[in-house]
């Protein structure tokens, strides 16, 4: 694989010199490869091997002059080459440089951002495991259902994390194509096999039937899937920032020495990375309409995708970079509350068990509406009292005690059965 600069940053990977030298790496590749078919003279290869280079500053002012940028390049590239230059860029057209270059941006992207999530993972993972049997209150509509636990809560966002890291692998493989096929793309004025040796040469694959362009269906893709992961984030990021509210203060970023929540109250402690991660989700999200778009160029090639392509390629993988080492902070960092998580739970006396009375009654013969009616009776008695008490109020009712002993009530008031069968999940995933 041609590979001759290291790229430690996502931002470095788009930067204008990282992108002139995926363009002369194509460029390389594609006289190697016509050099093994007999095309270029030994010491023309030679030649262009050893003085092929670009002044990214001299690229831009000859393109302020010829305002066509792979022109513009190539001339550059001819000034240190000298006379085997006329071997370079022989029966190509610029897409086939633009778009494989393209590719090789794209998939280093991908692999920082592989490199990434991964991380997540494990700190998600590592968390997860250490609060399997931190119980809390779980939540529909914002409102306490049932019992759950935290560990439980963290599964979910892991097998979320584990179905985004596969859809960048798949991701990966589809965006890794190239193309140096001509004009149209009918390889009128080169040989296939050029094409078939330079992607090898590339890491990268044949695009199967390209026009002028790879058809944009798969960078429509590429932003999608960040934009995706980007939501999952935002998933995460908008629960931590729920929990942190100061009426429920069950989960809490961490609040550094010295930091400040706000300028005119003291007492302010913000999730503000979380804040950061959710709002920057809306800034992958808004490009995916404009990737959409780029799909329906007209006939074998337009520019219109060109313009889009410059700012949401970058910007999408550069932030969901950003974003995704924010999470992995914020998780590694995060406070747990389990004294809250009890205390939230059991408010009105344990209201959220009122199923398992429920069923408790209906189990020892009860008709379901009755059951149904007795119990939401207590439950909606309870929450609407300042000091209600659920469980004390079943106990006094002689419709409940007549059929269930103290000790039925008493256990349905366990978090255990609500743990019972979790395993299934920390199995699937070996957590």
């Amino acid at each position: 694989m041609i590979d001759r600069y290291t790229l430690p940053e996502m931002g470095h990977i788009w930067s204008d010199e990282a992108k002139f030298q995926s363009w002369l790496d194509v460029e390389i590749a594609a006289c190697e490869a016509n050099w093994k078919l007999g095309n270029i003279p030994d010491e023309a290869i030679e030649e262009i091997r050893k003085k092929a280079n670009f002044d990214q500053h001299r690229i831009l002012e000859i393109e302020a002059e010829v305002r066509h940028d792979v022109i513009a390049f190539l001339t550059n590239v001819n000034e240190y080459v000298g006379d085997s230059g006329r071997y370079i860029h022989v029966g190509m057209t610029s897409s086939d440089v633009l778009d494989t270059g393209l590719a090789l941006q794209l998939k280093k992207s991908i692999k920082l951002i592989q490199k990434e999530i991964k991380e997540l993972e494990t700190a998600i993972r590592d968390l997860a495991k250490h609060h399997k049997n931190t119980v809390m209150i779980g939540r529909s509509h914002a409102i306490h259902g049932e019992p759950i636990t935290f560990g439980f809560k963290l599964a979910g966002w892991l097998a979320e994390t584990l179905r985004n890291i596969q859809r960048l692998k798949n991701l990966e493989q589809e965006i890794s194509v190239g193309q140096i096929s001509g004009a149209m793309g009918t390889y009128a004025n080169t040989n296939p096999a050029i094409e078939k040796t330079a992607c090898e040469l590339l890491d990268l694959s044949p695009d199967t039937a390209s026009t002028q362009v790879i058809s944009r269906d798969r960078h429509a893709n590429y932003v999608l899937s960040l934009a995706l992961v980007g939501s999952s984030l935002d998933r995460f990021s908008t629960e931590i920032r729920n929990l942190q509210r100061t009426d429920v203060l069950e989960v809490e970023e961490n609040f550094a020495k010295g930091q400040k929540g706000s300028s005119a109250m003291p007492h302010k402690r913000n999730p503000i990375r979380s804040e950061r991660i959710s709002g920057l989700s809306r800034i992958l999200r808004s490009y995916v309409v404009a990737a959409l778009e780029n799909v329906a160029l007209w006939h074998e090639r337009d520019i219109s995708h060109s313009s889009a392509e410059r700012m949401m390629l970058p910007d999408t993988s550069i932030t969901l970079h950003f974003m995704l080492r924010e999470m992995t902070e914020v998780i590694k960092g995060l406070g747990i509350y389990p004294e809250n998580m009890i205390k939230n739970m059991n408010i009105y006396g344990g209201v959220v068990f009122s199923q398992k009375v429920l069923l408790a009654l209906v189990d020892h013969g009860m008709r379901r509406e009755d059951a149904y009616e007795i119990v939401q009776h207590h439950a909606h008695q309870a929450w609407n009292k300042k000091e209600g008490n659920f469980k004390e109020s079943l106990e006094k009712d002689i419709k409940v005690t007549s059929v269930l002993t103290l000790k039925e009530i008493n256990h349905c008031f366990s978090t255990e059965t609500h743990q019972n069968h979790l395993n299934v999940i920390w199995e699937r995933l070996d957590i």
